[in-house]
């Protein structure tokens, strides 16, 4: 925290693993508090998309394409009550964010200190905003520490891969049930391992464990924490 940030933002942080219902929740906390719903793994997506149109990929850390790629990135957030729009170099793309590939991109190159570098200020600046419902991995540990409430979410992963394995059916996508918990559990293993914001609970941040909570129940939870 610097000299001039707030020492507390009247906001919502919400960590978790991949699949654990965090934006679910956060878009339904949002409405229920009249807060914008910002998606932060959209943006980690909208990077991936930019990489794989570039030819990146699959680039590692220190390759040249990625830098180049990142160097030409021009991402930016509309953030409404219904969700977020992605923008890349002005072209909406929220459409192609929820592909299972550019997901992968995403998981595997969010732990690169270059993209989470190039995405920092942008999360910072939307979160310091306030009245917002941010969601991600490292929200409350890192992008937004000052949130007036913190939420560290938890799901056992063969509950995750079913609400995964739903979305993606109901998306028109045919992917086996064992494929996408081999998935989710090499994204927890990333995500909880990587040098830079590894996925932890934020210091002052609730655990809420939804496995089995209704996603009524679980927006109930948070709400009343928060009034």
């Amino acid at each position: 925290m610097t000299a001039s940030s707030p020492a507390v933002v009247d906001a919502v942080a919400i960590d978790g693993p991949a699949s654990s219902g965090k934006s679910t929740l956060a878009r339904e906390v949002a409405k229920r508090l009249g807060f914008v719903f910002v998606d932060t793994g959209s943006l980690y997506r909208a990077v991936a998309l930019a990489l794989d149109r570039a030819g990146a990929g699959e680039a590692t850390s220190d390759d040249p394409s990625l830098h180049a790629a990142l160097s030409d990135l021009s991402v930016s957030l509309l953030p409404t009550h219904s969700g977020v729009r992605v923008s890349l170099s002005g072209l909406d793309v929220t459409p192609f964010l929820r592909e299972e590939r550019i997901g992968r991109i995403a998981s595997r190159v969010s732990a690169f200190p270059a993209v989470r570098k190039a995405l920092f200020d942008l999360q910072r600046n939307l979160a310091l905003a306030g009245r917002i419902v941010m969601d991600g991995r490292d929200i409350g540990s890192v992008i937004l520490p000052e949130a007036r409430l913190k939420i560290f979410l938890e799901a056992d992963p063969e509950v995750r891969a079913r609400r995964r394995l739903a979305d993606l059916e109901r998306s028109g996508l045919s992917v086996s049930y064992e494929t996408v918990l081999a998935d989710i559990l090499d994204r927890d293993t990333r995500d909880r391992t990587r040098a830079i914001s590894p996925l932890v609970m934020a210091p002052g941040a609730l655990l809420l464990d939804t496995s089995r909570m209704t996603v009524e129940e679980a927006v109930s939870w948070i709400v009343a924490r928060y009034r």
